[in-house]
């Protein structure tokens, strides 16, 4: 890949497993972050910060060159963990899917102190109630849900 380029591009990624179901237990949650995080660090042009979340969905940050196309990478991350959990873990059953779609939302370098807290602290703020709603949605269908309710009386 060349380099004659400049970004900053950071990236909040989140989905969920199967009907969010608590698929990521202990074992898997570990298996399948150290894979996540390998598969990036292999990636040319991807630099991954975090990697976090619960027993139902995953919360990454990543810096992507301008080269890399978001939707392919997220499909890619996602189909072969799910793979490789899998084959090792599973022994050829499924015990790792994940639901369609994700969410993907940009920040700034400056930001990217809190983001990896957030993501780092994902259990804690799930069970306190503290989420930051734009880091947690998946769909547009739940950002619109959530603007409808801000909007409403």
């Amino acid at each position: 890949m060349a380099r004659n380029y400049f970004s900053e591009i950071n990236l909040h990624i989140t989905w969920h497993t199967k009907a969010s179901l608590p698929l990521l237990t202990p074992q898997i949650e570990i298996a399948t972050h150290r894979y996540l995080k390998q598969k990036l660090i292999n990636l040319p042009g991807a630099f991954i910060h975090e990697i976090g979340g619960t027993a139902n969905h995953i919360h990454l940050a990543a810096t992507t060159a301008p080269t890399i196309l978001v939707s392919e990478l997220v499909g890619q991350l996602k189909g072969s963990s799910s793979h490789e959990i899998n084959q090792v873990i599973g022994q050829r059953r499924k015990v790792l899917e994940w639901q369609t779609g994700h969410g993907v939302v940009s920040f700034g370098t400056k930001d990217l102190t809190w983001v990896l807290a957030y993501i780092r602290n994902q259990k804690e703020h799930h069970a306190k109630g503290t989420i930051y709603e734009r880091l947690e949605r998946i769909t547009s269908e739940e950002a619109e849900a959530q603007a409808g309710r801000r909007e409403a009386p």
